[in-house]
């Protein structure tokens, strides 16, 4: 696995520009309003600024001992959520004193239940894009409940019914509901409302409102060391905090590769299912109007992406969450004033960690979790070829691995597929790149590659296999290297396992290199074979 920071941006750069000049005819072109190298300067300065220039300090990081620091804008920021008079010990507190409720109360699958192990995996993805400032110790639990229902407490202890997994049409409408409740312990919307309250009471009413205020054992679960209410105050959102939660939510979504969309078409799912009798959900998520128009209008200046829609690993889930014994809103009620899902729990092996330690409790500890197995489905390539234009050189790439430029200092160009990147590293696909000309010095194509190998070793776990072989590309005679280094996906046991790592070293003509290194796991780079040959043949360069 190459990491993502295994480079370092270089004064004299290789530029891998995904848009020509706009005027060829001139020596020194302007950018134009299009042009999105516009947004490496200041408004006013951006279109006085040469393109050539402004390409060169952005776009591809490269190997060198010299750094120069470079950022691109990559659509939405997140906000700042604001203060609350609530520490976020006491929400995290807060957050786990009802989750353990709810673990009494409830029945919750174990954690080594699919359905459990995919929900994580899919929590971690959107965890990833939170700012680490931010973040809070999100856990993600299942209860085997039929309803559509999913809800996230104060500190980030959520949990999705399984209705909800079956009722989702796709990942992405899946991705949606979470990011939308993520969001909601992002702008830290219960602690807010319990603020303005000023009660002890309604800080309580947050353990009915989940549990649902409906009398009885479930909508009066007794002591926790304050008193538990029947209003749920703090579950009931108000519109300002819904359309807040679409708004977040949807950067959430988008920085994780998924179409906000999503999260509109799957509230539009619950709306139709729901009739004169609308899920719980609804009860304490009023629907605010014209979401599908905001998200929409939110949405429209970002820069355009390939989005992830659905995956085999969630065709798969969904179908055996359709086999899992489910319990209705009343069987859950009846069960719990007897003590069977807290036996049941125990029995299972379905348990809360009091500590809150989490699977995935923050960005930070999101980027060293190890990804769980990928299906091979969600990564091939598709037959259809499209064009990337990358300045110096075009390449063909499957229309279904997206093409993703650096978004901070380290990294490569990648043409990869969504479910085959992780926060790691690239498991499934192709990176790109470019050395400079070494001043003083003019090193051959061999040379070359022995410093590319060195420089990329200093960071990763990388083993050279055979030596390099002479390999022609665009009519240019290059390098062809095998390297080996552990893969970021384990293999289908769930034991890691190796990826190969093809690295393609090619001289311009100015004594810079550009280089390729088209990876996956041994077990599958033979299936990939055909397409990363293909991708060579198409190159062209300018």
């Amino acid at each position: 696995m190459v990491p993502p920071t295994a480079n370092r941006v270089l004064r004299d750069s290789v530029s891998l520009n995904p848009v020509k000049n706009t005027s060829p005819s001139e020596t020194a072109p302007r950018c134009t309003k299009g042009d999105p190298f516009s947004i490496l300067v200041s408004e006013g300065t951006a279109f006085q600024m040469n393109c050539t220039r402004a390409r060169l300090l952005g776009l591809l990081l490269v190997v060198s001992l010299a750094t120069q620091a470079w950022a691109q804008s990559s659509g939405p920021v997140f906000p700042d959520p604001g203060k609350t008079s609530m520490s976020r010990e006491k929400q995290e507190a807060l957050g786990m004193e009802v989750a353990a409720q709810v673990y009494q109360q409830m029945p919750v699958l174990p954690d080594n239940s699919p359905e459990t192990q995919y929900v994580r995996q899919l929590g971690q993805k959107l965890v990833a894009t939170i700012p680490r400032e931010y973040s809070w110790p999100f856990e993600f639990h299942v209860i085997p409940q039929k309803e559509i229902n999913a809800f996230a407490l104060p500190g980030g202890q959520m949990f999705i019914n399984i209705g909800t997994i079956t009722a989702a049409k796709n990942e992405s409408e899946l991705a949606g509901v979470m990011a939308h409740e993520m969001a909601h312990v992002y702008m830290q919307h219960s602690a807010k409302q319990a603020s303005k309250a000023q009660t002890t009471s309604a800080i309580a009413g947050i353990a009915s409102a989940v549990l649902g205020a409906k009398g009885g054992v479930i909508g009066q679960i007794g002591q926790m060391g304050i008193q538990m209410g029947s209003q749920g105050l703090m579950m009931k959102y108000s519109r300002g905090d819904e359309s807040q939660a679409d708004s977040v939510g949807a950067m959430i979504l988008y920085r994780a590769g998924y179409n906000p969309q999503g999260m509109v078409d799957f509230f539009r799912t619950m709306g139709s299912q729901g009739g004169s009798a609308p899920p719980e959900f609804f009860s304490s998520h009023p629907n605010p109007t014209n979401r599908q128009e905001a998200i929409a209008k939110q949405i429209a200046g970002w820069p355009a992406k390939n989005f992830a829609s659905d995956t085999a690993s969630f065709t798969k889930r969904r179908q055996h969450a359709a086999g899992v014994r489910a319990y209705t809103d009343q069987e859950i009620q009846q069960g719990a004033k007897t003590g069977q899902w807290a036996a049941l729990n125990k029995r299972n092996g379905a348990t809360l960690d009091s500590s809150g330690a989490s699977t995935f409790p923050t960005r930070a500890s999101a980027d060293a979790t190890a990804a769980t197995a990928v299906e091979l489905e969600d990564v091939l390539p598709s037959r259809r070829m499209v064009n990337a234009d990358l300045g110096p050189m075009r390449i063909l790439r499957p229309d279904n691995w997206p093409l993703k430029l650096p978004e901070q200092q380290g990294q490569f160009v990648t043409i990869a597929p969504q479910a085959g990147v992780t926060t790691s590293g690239v498991g499934y696909g192709v990176l790109l790149n470019g050395a400079p000309a070494t001043r003083g010095q003019r090193l051959t194509v061999d040379e070359m590659t022995s410093q590319i190998i060195r420089q990329i070793q200093e960071r990763a776990q990388l083993e050279q296999v055979g030596q390099p072989r002479p390999f022609t590309v665009g009519g240019v005679e290059g390098r062809s290297t095998f390297l080996r280094s552990p893969s970021p996906f384990p293999d289908a046991n769930g034991q890691s396992q190796q990826e190969r790592d093809w690295l393609v070293t090619v001289p311009m003509r100015d004594g810079s290199a550009i280089y390729m290194i088209f990876i996956a796991p041994e077990s599958d780079f033979s299936r990939l074979q055909p397409t990363f040959d293909a991708m060579l043949r198409s190159v062209q360069f300018k």
